[in-house]
């Protein structure tokens, strides 16, 4: 900015094991969401790698990281990002459309990823006259539906009641344990992280400042 330089992610060194369920956690401008469109691929480092899934993502071409973004990892947003005009069947499909998968396969696809979501009795229904727990679910079944191995959340409780949010949370823990699916959420509630997640990171000005698994954190601060 200007003349200054600013570091949205600073020499961070971390490893997310498979299945596992990780908390970013920080303020904003921490570096939390830059962090994640990272492990996505939808931003490339300037100095270091990011490896996932084996593949060096900053020696990927444009095509091969387009692939990775569709089969690989799954985003959900805040925002749900649902297109009005469509019905919940095809927003959910919409992925598998930009996939080129063969359309034999697509209805069956998405009727599984809606089916883990509970909505498969809304199929024709446009996000309108949905709630927003609903809308989000649709989210993440659109997120799913490639059949993702990395789930990437970023404050996808951001935009909802509490209620609502600790249902939508409670079906990414179910995912996340009954497929091990590796799941990276970005939040700045507390409470979120020690509910859900197996281990936080906290960062600050783009750094790491902390790294522990739900359990240290717990008894630190006498909740074991």
């Amino acid at each position: 900015m200007g003349g200054a330089v600013i570091r949205a992610v600073d020499n961070v060194t971390l490893t997310i094991a498979d299945g596992e369920f990780v908390a970013l956690l920080g303020a904003s401008g921490s570096g939390k969401s830059s962090l994640l469109n990272l492990i996505a691929g939808l931003d490339s480092p300037t100095s270091g790698t990011v490896v996932s899934c084996d593949k060096d993502l900053s020696r990927l071409s444009r095509s091969e990281l387009a692939a990775y973004r569709r089969g690989t990892v799954g985003m959900v947003f805040q925002s749900f990002n649902l297109i009005p005009r469509m019905t919940v069947l095809e927003n959910v499909e919409l992925p598998l459309r930009f996939a080129e998968v063969d359309r034999n396969k697509r209805l069956d696809l998405t009727l599984r990823a809606l089916t883990r979501v509970g909505l498969s009795g809304r199929l024709q229904h446009r996000p309108a006259a949905l709630s927003g727990g609903e809308q989000q679910r649709v989210a993440i079944a659109r997120a799913l539906v490639t059949e993702p191995k990395i789930l990437l959340a970023d404050e996808p409780t951001g935009n909802l009641d509490s209620r609502t949010g600790k249902d939508v949370m409670d079906l990414i823990r179910d995912l996340n344990r009954s497929s091990q699916m590796t799941v990276v959420l970005v939040t700045h509630e507390q409470n979120i992280a020690d509910a859900y997640a197996e281990r936080m990171i906290s960062l600050a000005d783009g750094k790491v400042i902390s790294d522990v698994p739900r359990a240290k954190t717990a008894a630190s601060r006498g909740d074991a």
